[in-house]
């Protein structure tokens, strides 16, 4: 049995739907369904009546609703107190963040902060959007950077998680240039030439940013998945290595695209704008929070 089964099981319990409760999980609404069957079964009873419309809870699931949220509230607060004594003394800033962003954003980002940030003492925890979501919500960082764009939303109370947008960025196709300096691979290819393409795991956000980009496209990719990864990094590395194309956040591959180590793939169609956004807890009152805060408000556009 896995703690996400659990969450999936508590999200679809609040929204009745399973193509909403996928949506706020992150996750396919089948594989939605798949681990709230494995729950079932782990358990040994059916808790979604799926009869109805919409889906309800069994007599059994209504009993293991009750149970599942008291424990999953208890492993929470006792990570939060755990993670709270593995941070570091005195005033600092934990800050929630996907790997690429980690890696590609945040070490110019902090360099770009005024000298009164200067000595500002940060720790980067490198999560995936789902991860970094709960950290902020279960008070386990002070601010989460994620990627975003208005047609895959994080659906945060924005009441609750305000949020600016501190910076922008680029995802687009990428390959290693052949020995005219032109793309080895070019989109859309052929059915006789499909592309090999590097890809993300569906679940991700930007396995979800690469859907939402190829449904839109004008033309339709003709692509055969070659190798799969959750983690940006794992994709640039394939890709260097010649293995295919693969959609990268610019700010990841600013190094290799001004050497020439990797090319564009394709135009302008095959691109997707991305925001980088800032998110904090409304209630938290710490004063380092506020003045960086008051800051990058008082410079950026939310």
């Amino acid at each position: 049995m896995e703690v996400k089964w659990i969450e999936d099981f508590i999200a679809l319990a609040q929204h009745q739907s399973f193509s909403r409760a996928a949506e706020v999980r992150n996750v396919t609404q089948s594989g939605l369904s798949r681990r709230i069957q494995a729950l079932e079964q782990w358990i040994g009873a059916e808790l979604i009546d799926r009869s109805s419309y919409p889906p309800t809870l069994t007599p059994a699931g209504r009993l293991f609703r009750e149970a599942a949220e008291d424990m999953l509230g208890k492993l929470f607060d006792t990570r939060a107190i755990i993670r709270s004594e593995q941070r570091m003394a005195g005033s600092g800033l934990q800050i929630a963040a996907g790997h690429a962003i980690s890696v590609g954003f945040v070490p110019d980002w902090l360099r770009s902060l005024p000298k009164q940030f200067s000595e500002l003492r940060v720790r980067i925890v490198p999560t995936n959007v789902h991860d970094s979501i709960l950290m902020l919500v279960n008070g386990n960082c002070e601010l989460m950077l994620a990627y975003e764009h208005p047609e895959l939303p994080l659906h945060l109370d924005a009441a609750r998680y305000p949020h600016l947008t501190v910076g922008r960025d680029v995802f687009l196709p990428v390959c290693t240039p052949n020995q005219r300096s032109t793309p080895r691979f070019r989109l859309p290819g052929t059915s006789a030439n499909p592309i090999p393409l590097i890809g993300y795991s569906a679940t991700t956000y930007f396995g979800r940013c690469l859907n939402l980009l190829l449904h839109r496209a004008d033309k339709q990719a003709v692509l055969s998945p070659h190798f799969e990864s959750d983690m940006a990094d794992v994709l640039k590395k394939l890709a260097l290595n010649g293995e295919g194309v693969a959609w990268l956040p610019r700010s990841l591959i600013e190094t290799e695209l001004n050497d020439g180590s990797l090319i564009p793939a394709g135009g302008r169609a095959w691109q997707l704008d991305l925001q980088l956004r800032l998110y904090r807890d409304r209630t938290n009152e710490m004063p380092l929070v506020k003045a960086l805060w008051d800051y990058l408000e008082s410079r950026v556009e939310s």
